[in-house]
């Protein structure tokens, strides 16, 4: 797709990702190597039915128990979803819009089916991606959703968020122990990315606005709706790092957060938008 100075690229073969996103030639997202099928290569994936980890694959449901696959090499925990690790199929697609589905049947690890949509639309100084799951099943099921965009990062790039809190993780990387808003990064007045040690955290109460101002003079807007939580991830001396706006904490269906039940019928959704201007 191309609007104007903008293009943006997609893989629904790839777990229905996004392989890049960029301004004039320009790099905002992560770009996806050539000829990689890898979805934690792409420039950003959908998070369904869940976001994030869940303890050892393990939950519960009204009593009865359900044991995940742990999908994600030698991590000891469930991962993301499924969503990204399955083929995606095209329903529409114009010149600025395409409308991707993926649906699940019900298995022994996740018994609930349901069918996902994203919406994907590309204006001349945004990208809008929507995503939407529905309950097929005659049963409450629970539900959460995110995006895993990566963006591209160099040494003068700066972030700026406001949330409540910050949960430390745990060494296996479960949130542990709630936080400042601010301990591992002075975000709320904003803050350089780049740094030697690993950030892999979720920040609660955030307002759903971030502001990644870039060395290159360019600003990118996140805004997200559904999603009360944004967790962040940043790799020591990396050139990426992710905001990955979800609607729920790691592990919330193990907590007593919880997550979102979806009745029979019923759909859920939640949108991602990354502006762009220059300052």
């Amino acid at each position: 797709m191309k609007a104007g100075a903008l293009s943006c690229a997609l893989a629904p073969d790839i777990g229905g990702s996004i392989l890049s996103f960029d301004r004039d030639g320009v790099a905002l997202l992560r770009r996806a190597p050539q000829d990689s099928h890898d979805p934690l290569d792409m420039a950003s994936f959908p998070l369904v039915p869940y976001a994030n980890r869940i303890a050892h694959g393990r939950y519960s449901v009204d009593g009865q128990s359900y044991q995940l696959p742990l999908n994600f090499g030698d991590h000891p925990h469930s991962i993301h979803g499924f969503g990204w690790q399955r083929p995606w199929h095209v329903l529409e697609q114009s010149g600025h819009n395409v409308r991707l589905e993926q649906t699940h049947d019900g298995d022994a690890g996740w018994p609930w089916a349901w069918r996902a949509q994203q919406h994907v639309r590309l204006g001349e100084d945004a990208l809008d991606v929507t995503l939407l799951v529905q309950n097929l099943g005659d049963s409450a099921m629970p539900c959460g959703l995110g995006f895993h965009p990566y963006f591209a990062l160099d040494g003068d790039t700066m972030l700026r968020f406001h949330a409540d809190t910050l949960w430390l993780s745990s060494p296996d990387m479960l949130p542990e122990r709630e936080v400042s808003a601010d301990a591992l990064g002075d975000w709320s007045q904003g803050a350089r990315v780049t740094g030697d040690s690993l950030i892999d955290n979720v920040h609660g109460g955030w307002d759903h606005v971030a502001l990644v101002d870039r060395g290159d003079g360019i600003r990118l807007t996140l805004t997200a709706q559904g999603a009360d939580w944004l967790h962040v991830f940043r790799p020591p001396a990396g050139d990426f790092f992710c905001l990955e706006p979800v609607s729920h904490m790691p592990d919330a269906i193990n907590r007593p957060v919880g997550m979102a039940m979806l009745a029979p019928g019923a759909t859920q959704s939640l949108s991602m938008m990354v502006a762009i201007r220059e300052i």
